[in-house]
């Protein structure tokens, strides 16, 4: 078993990790997309994916059981409140997350077959929207996750 400063370096890192690509995808696909340039919009939208796939989809499950052994080591109850609370939060975000990588891919399968000078399909536009009011409470909510697992409130 890893000692307490290496899970708590990985768990940094994953959080970062995670935090990290969503901000830099989320911030990069609504840029490109508000170029209104279909070349690069594609390229970005292939990005996203590949980028959520390598970095986001390992890290959430690193997070969970490096939060864990972290718990367990530093005795904490997974029955507290902060603890019912950050999983609760985690879940949400999670639910959020799911159908935004699902939109991502139906994104990029629209802009794979749309040549680089038509507009943008209202179809795209639709998914592009939905995308992007789902990242809103993502973030917000991370940075809740983040506040929470700092101050640890309820158990000092």
């Amino acid at each position: 078993m890893l000692d307490y400063p290496s899970l708590k370096v990985i768990h940094i890192l994953s959080s970062t990790l995670l935090f990290g690509t969503g901000l830099g995808t989320f911030f990069f696909m609504l840029m490109a997309t508000r170029s209104g340039n279909v070349a690069a919009i594609k390229v970005t939208a292939r990005t996203v994916v590949i980028a959520d796939w390598l970095f986001t989809a390992p890290a959430v499950p690193i997070q969970l059981i490096t939060g864990a052994l972290l718990m367990n080591q530093l005795g904490f109850s997974f029955t507290s409140l902060w603890f019912i609370s950050i999983m609760s939060l985690f879940i949400f975000v999670g639910c959020l997350w799911l159908p935004v990588v699902w939109i991502q891919i139906q994104m990029k399968n629209i802009l794979r077959v749309l040549p680089d000078d038509a507009p943008l399909p209202s179809q795209f536009t639709a998914h592009m929207r939905r995308w992007t009011y789902m990242g809103y409470p993502a973030f917000g909510t991370v940075i809740v996750i983040f506040v929470l697992m700092i101050y640890k409130p309820g158990l000092h």
